[in-house]
């Protein structure tokens, strides 16, 4: 496939999420494909996983900012936007435990980078690094003050 080809399989699938339009996931993803950062291991567990983010932010909706393509990868940089409603269970980095968090109808923004790898046409893995801390603080679960300007 072409790296504009591999470009198109990101935004389609981008699109397709933002219209809640999962099965085109099986077009897109590969039965065995594996994220490393939520750690899905299967096309199933990743469907799943959507399916709960959008009952939890029912107006979760992301925007693609940047996207590379380079060899069976694209790296892309998008902006995720959404407003908190249901339950949710997450992991807080910070404190390394798994939490529950009643809904605060609060709204959020954060950017995340993602790397999809590309074989045939589908995607079969994935890489993403995203500001969970300012999630969390946009969430009101932390807080964090800034620090004097006279600390080094």
């Amino acid at each position: 496939m072409s790296l504009e080809e591999n470009k198109a399989i990101i935004r389609r699938l981008t699109e397709a999420e933002n219209k809640r339009n999962l099965a085109i996931i099986d077009e897109l993803i590969a039965p065995d494909y594996f994220s490393r950062a939520l750690q899905t291991r299967s096309r199933e567990e990743y469907k799943q996983l959507m399916t709960m983010l959008f009952n939890v932010f029912p107006d979760w909706h992301e925007t693609i900012e940047d996207i590379i393509a380079e060899g069976d990868k694209v790296w892309y940089r998008i902006k995720i936007t959404g407003t908190h409603t249901g339950e949710w269970r997450g992991y807080l980095p910070l404190i390394g435990k798994k939490v529950r968090l009643a809904p605060t109808g609060k709204k959020f923004t954060i950017m995340e980078v993602s790397i999809k790898r590309i074989v045939n046409g589908k995607i079969v893995e994935s890489w993403a690094v995203e500001d969970s801390l300012d999630f969390y603080k946009q969430l009101g679960v932390i807080e964090y003050k800034e620090l004097p300007e006279d600390v080094s």
